[in-house]
């Protein structure tokens, strides 16, 4: 049976036409939303009444404990179809590309970079097309992360997925995506992020792939998986009250939902393994819901940068879009950092990013142009790691160029999108990203040209 989708929008609202108009969004970061794609599904002024118009059922997901502080509680009630117990008892899959278990393989100190991975020849859709570069911690003790690749060339049709270990940070490089979920619809393009909360039941379609009548061949792009505490906003501090990601510019979808019977498969991933099992209907047949565990998504290039206007370059941690804390203070888990199109108008100092040793491990990704750092080699789709203490920075051809450069003018960086999956612990590499033909063998020649310059004068 066909899928029937039903569209809606904040509560109280006029439901858009069935599967014609496009999605609605509500703006806000964090916040207490409410949908109905129907008028009058939603309660009012209660959770779970003793009978739910059209015949609903009730149901809460909650993605931290009943008793965090309210500030960082997060759950949400919805009103569907049939409970989300009803599907046929779990079996394990196989699949060799997932890696939970990050102390299998040795991990170099070497900096680390990949060219971008192929798109698939063969039928893949998007849970089937995810590689694990590398993470660390545990999904059963929630904390630490994983980081994939992920290449496909089909939608996932009569397949749904959900994600009990963790949260997703989907971040698309090549061909968009339509992320259908139980709380409605995300519609990503690159240079926009999706973050889809734990346990959240979800298909994705490729559009722009011939597989739906696109000119692509494949889709492809970054995701990370979050163990530990929800991503949330950073703090300002100095900067004040505005800067950075601005909240309102977060959107989450309107509720939207599927009338759709037949024989699908439901796969959940649950300590590192996948699990499938049989269910014969959607799963995404949310008709109204409230609450603040919900998906939402993010256009990069809204991000108001902040940098310096005197001298000195500062810490990366001004492009800090998201952070996942954890129990030290000022020391995030993960820091999902931008380095998007700006201006470098800080005189008489070396403006690209300088040599460091990090405590920290960072994990960088190119969505379109040039990283300001690396020339050469660094390709949109492509990957690097510089784990813990590993020294790294601008190649030699760009710090010749920036040491000689005339800094009286402003310098303009556009065209460009990089990111960076910034973690406290090591990354731990797996075995098949050591393997794989996309490993640079000569990523550390960028530095072989950087030569002794000690003059034994001031």
């Amino acid at each position: 049976m066909a899928a029937v989708m039903q569209s809606g929008t904040p509560a109280g609202g006029t439901p858009a036409d069935a599967g014609g108009a496009p999605h609605e969004y509500q703006g806000g970061f964090g916040n207490q939303f409410a949908s109905e794609a129907l008028p009058g599904a939603l309660p009012r002024g209660r959770n779970s009444p003793q009978r739910c118009a059209y015949g609903l059922y009730a149901e809460q997901i909650s993605g931290t404990a009943f008793t965090a502080p309210r500030s960082h509680n997060r759950r949400s009630w919805m009103y569907r179809l049939r409970p989300g117990a009803v599907h046929e008892p779990f079996e394990p899959i196989p699949h060799p590309g997932i890696v939970s278990e990050f102390s299998q393989a040795l991990t170099p100190p070497n900096p680390l970079r990949w060219s971008p991975r192929p798109l698939p020849a063969a039928p893949t859709d998007f849970l089937s097309g995810w590689t694990t570069l590398g993470g660390h911690g545990d999904p059963g003790s929630q904390s630490g992360c994983a980081i994939h690749l992920y290449a496909a060339n089909r939608s996932m049709r009569d397949r749904y997925f959900s994600n009990s270990d963790g949260e997703l940070l989907i971040v698309p490089q090549l061909g968009r995506l339509r992320i259908a979920t139980e709380l409605g619809v995300l519609d990503l393009e690159p240079l926009e992020i999706g973050l889809i909360p734990r346990g959240l039941r979800f298909r994705v379609e490729l559009p722009d792939c011939r597989d739906e009548g696109g000119t692509l061949d494949g889709a492809r792009g970054y995701i990370c998986e979050n163990y530990g505490a929800p991503f949330q906003l950073p703090d300002l501090g100095p900067i004040g009250s505005n800067g950075l990601a601005n909240p309102r510019d977060f959107l989450t979808p309107c509720a939207a939902f599927e009338d759709r019977e037949g024989s699908f498969e439901l796969v959940n991933k649950f300590l590192g393994g996948l699990w499938s099992a049989r269910i014969g209907h959607s799963p995404l047949d949310v008709v109204a819901w409230h609450g603040n565990h919900a998906p939402c998504k993010y256009d990069l290039r809204r991000f108001n940068a902040i940098g310096s206007i005197s001298f000195d370059h500062p810490d990366p941690s001004i492009f800090l879009v998201l952070q996942s804390p954890s129990d030290t203070p000022g020391t995030d888990a993960i820091d999902f950092v931008i380095f998007p199109p700006r201006v470098l108008a800080m005189e008489n100092t070396f403006r690209p990013p300088w040599f460091h040793r990090n405590v920290a491990s960072e994990f960088m990704g190119l969505i379109q142009g040039v990283y300001d750092a690396k020339a050469e080699g660094f390709l949109p789709g492509g990957a690097s790691l510089h784990n813990c203490m590993a020294g790294h920075g601008p190649d030699a051809d760009t710090f010749l160029k920036a040491s000689q450069a005339d800094t009286s003018q402003p310098q303009y960086i556009r065209d460009t999108m990089a990111f960076m999956f910034e973690t406290r612990l090591p990354i731990r590499t797996t075995a098949s990203a050591l393997a794989s033909p996309e490993l640079q063998a000569g990523y550390a020649q960028c530095w072989q040209g950087l030569r002794k310059q000690f003059t034994g004068r001031p």
